[in-house]
């Protein structure tokens, strides 16, 4: 049965498609925001704060030990396959995503942009040496015996909700290179999107004939940059997402309603 949204999808050859926590919240990571755009939960760490405050990297990486596992073996939901199968149709210019679980990759999506980067990457911030998140996760866990056995709930981006704890003794391992800052390689806020990762976004918008927003609100400006840009150009934006959008003026349509279920006629079993 056709809907708008399937309309408006099936009517563009070149889409561009922003995503964001919406996406992942089937596969069981948490998002921040309610339906009215507001935080549900203290606001993530900040960048300055995670540079220059060690009592801060230490609460972030104790949370973050605790955090991972469950963070790091979630698998891509039904809204991951099917914008994967919109792409192998041939009709996505690029799919950028908000998220940092790399879940749409796992699914099959290869034309992705990661614009707030990969959290299963961990960045020496002295020395810009990557190494792998699973490999630092046995670095804690040896630097730090028996926190593994502290119990929190899930939050979003692989975070857990580790309070009443004294953090004070946690140790952070430094970079093995060069004894360095070791830091999860995302863009924390009050940090900046790598200049060259925007201006590749903007050369694809330059290329797309619409616009589609799956399960964001867009209340972060690194992304919603991109639809105001894109209104601006006179591009047709739609959005599947609960709830309101910072761009909700800006929409040509906008369907409230589970991501999943949106886009499930782009599924097999569904066409």
């Amino acid at each position: 049965m056709s809907t708008p949204l399937a309309d408006f999808i099936h009517r563009a050859r070149r889409l561009f498609v922003l995503t964001g926590a919406g996406c992942s919240t089937d596969s069981g990571i948490p998002d921040y925001r309610d339906a009215d755009g507001q935080w549900k939960r203290t606001p993530p760490v900040n960048y300055q704060d995670f540079m220059g405050q060690v009592a801060t990297r230490q609460r972030y990486w104790a949370r973050s030990l605790i955090g991972w596992p469950r963070f790091g073996q979630a698998t891509p939901n039904a809204t991951h396959a099917a914008l994967a199968a919109l792409e192998a149709r041939g009709n996505v210019e690029v799919l950028l995503t908000q998220n940092v679980d790399c879940l749409h990759q796992r699914a099959g999506s290869v034309g992705v942009i990661d614009l707030h980067g990969r959290l299963d990457q961990v960045r020496c911030m002295g020395c810009e040496a990557r190494s792998n998140r699973e490999d630092f996760q046995h670095a804690l866990l040896a630097a730090n015996p028996g926190w593994d056995t502290l119990e929190a709930a899930q939050a979003p981006d692989g975070d857990a909700d580790l309070e009443g704890v004294d953090f004070s003794g946690f140790n952070v391992p430094a970079c093995p290179t060069c004894g360095g800052i070791l830091k999860p390689d995302v863009v924390f806020f009050g940090e900046n999107v790598p200049r060259d990762r925007v201006a590749a976004v903007h050369d694809h918008l330059a290329n797309a004939d619409a616009v589609l927003v799956v399960g964001s609100s867009l209340m972060v400006y690194s992304g919603f940059r991109f639809v105001q840009a894109a209104a601006k150009a006179g591009l047709p934006v739609a959005a599947l997402n609960l709830g309101r959008t910072r761009a909700d003026d800006l929409l040509t349509l906008k369907v409230e309603q589970p991501c999943a279920d949106g886009l499930s006629f782009l599924l097999p079993a569904n066409a």
